[in-house]
């Protein structure tokens, strides 16, 4: 039996506990499947469809498109029909992507390491909505304990007739399945995910077709954030109205926001949709560490653009971040304070996203090395000014519209942007021949050695 109280306002993670999850009885106590229940055995797909439609949800993954658009476009049944109507395709499926690489990101694992019942609920809902009859979670593969999880509440809602055939005596069946993924940072991107279940090498596909229409073994497919999908149980418990009450801006219901970096605490925090950085920042994370001062932040993990300290009452949801010259993106916010050097930090990020190229298109495979070459060279003090030229005119070659998908326009976000607010720092690497700020710190240390 649970002892937790179910706090409304903050649904996603009301309920977590990381040391000892709540079995399937315990979640159920707490009003978990409750949902679940209302949807499968009370209402049609069509109906769920526009439950979803009004409540105005949007992805959480990062692009924030409103889920319930996305879901329509999947081929559907009519509002009287149920879910085993000919005219619909043979097979659909439901995917959860699961697979959170995103450096500075780990509000997903909180959830699937905290309240697994959750997530496995969200499925039944989302695969009954779109009429899917198979579910996938598509698993980061470093995550062991959520896989451990992820996979006892599956067995447990087996057990519980909350999974198979007949769901709850509603005619419904579901199969829901665990993937562990072999691990590449271009599995978040839908279509590469989907060639990775399907055991081919993960490399995106070209759109269109969209998933919608032909995704998942070429039939349709719904591919959605473990965030966006758990907010379903409390959607359909709830109302959309309740869920629209949650945020006083035009974002609706909660999302969880995130702090990295030198910061007094460091950590997640559900919150209204709209809460400004300066709340999330020294509000939750308590502000940068003593003496330490800010000098920017990617606002949305490693694939988003800097913002600095004019940026603080911005509120974080998707229009007045991208207001701000930025994305929300997964809303973990990493912080540069002024002991970091922001050409390093740039250098890091590229260095990462180098490596998770798949290699499919050119300014990806040969640019995002070639900016890591020349980043290095102005780290170390070699640059020189046609650098920061060329830097530019990468920028360029490897953004939206010019590449196979969005990883090369993603690592070139906070490159660019640091071009623009750090400006300054990359003339000093070049003409003092070294890196200011580790210079500093190492004569610094040399006279305090010598004392």
């Amino acid at each position: 039996m649970s002892s937790f109280v179910n706090d409304p306002s903050m649904p996603l993670t009301a309920l977590v506990n990381i040391a000892e999850p709540l079995d399937i009885r315990g979640y159920i106590a707490a009003g978990g499947y409750v949902g679940a229940k209302k949807a499968v055995c009370e209402m049609s797909p069509q109906q769920c469809l526009e439950v979803v439609q009004d409540s105005g949800l949007k992805g959480r993954g990062g692009a924030g498109f409103p889920t319930g658009m996305k879901w329509s476009f999947v081929p559907m049944f009519s509002a009287d029909d149920g879910p085993n109507n000919s005219a619909a395709p043979d097979n659909k499926y439901l995917v959860c992507n699961a697979d959170e690489m995103e450096p500075g990101t780990f509000k997903d694992r909180l959830l699937l390491e905290g309240i697994p019942h959750q997530l496995v609920e969200s499925m039944i809902i989302g695969a009954y909505t779109i009429g899917a009859n198979k579910a996938y979670i598509f698993l980061r593969g470093e995550y062991f304990l959520a896989a451990q999880r992820l996979q006892a509440a599956i067995d447990q809602a087996y057990q519980a007739n909350w999974l198979g055939s007949n769901i709850q005596g509603s005619g419904y069946q579901l199969d829901l399945y665990l993937h562990t993924s072999a691990g590449r940072y271009i599995c978040g991107e839908e279509t590469a995910l989907i060639n990775a279940l399907e055991g081919k090498r993960a490399n995106p596909r070209a759109k269109p077709p969209f998933p919608q229409v032909s995704g998942l073994f070429g039939k349709p497919t719904i591919v959605n954030n473990v965030e966006t999908l758990s907010n379903l149980p409390h959607i359909f418990k709830h109302g959309g109205e309740w869920f629209k009450a949650l945020s006083p801006n035009s974002d609706p219901g909660t999302k969880i926001y995130g702090a990295s970096g030198r910061v007094k605490t460091p950590g997640l925090w559900e919150m209204p949709m709209g809460k400004t950085i300066r709340e999330v920042l020294y509000g939750k994370a308590g502000g940068l560490q003593d003496g330490l001062k800010l000098r920017g932040l990617l606002p949305g993990g490693a694939s988003t653009d800097f913002l600095t300290e004019q940026h603080l009452d911005v509120p974080m949801d998707y229009d007045n971040i991208a207001k701000a010259g930025s994305r929300l993106g997964t809303a973990g916010i990493i912080v540069l304070d002024d002991h970091n050097c922001p050409v390093g930090m740039v250098l890091n990020l590229l260095q990462f996203f180098a490596q998770e190229s798949c290699g499919y298109c050119t300014p990806c495979r040969d640019g995002t090395p070639w900016v890591v070459e020349i980043l290095t060279r102005i780290e170390h003090g070699q640059g020189t000014l046609a650098d920061i030229d060329s830097l530019h005119q990468l920028c360029d070659f490897m953004w939206i519209g010019k590449t196979h998908c969005a990883l090369a326009p993603g690592a070139v976000e906070p490159l660019r942007s640091s071009l623009k607010y750090f400006h300054d720092d990359y003339i000093e690497h070049i003409e003092q021949g070294c890196c200011p700020i580790h210079q500093g710190s190492a004569k610094t240390k040399q006279v305090q050695g010598g004392n």
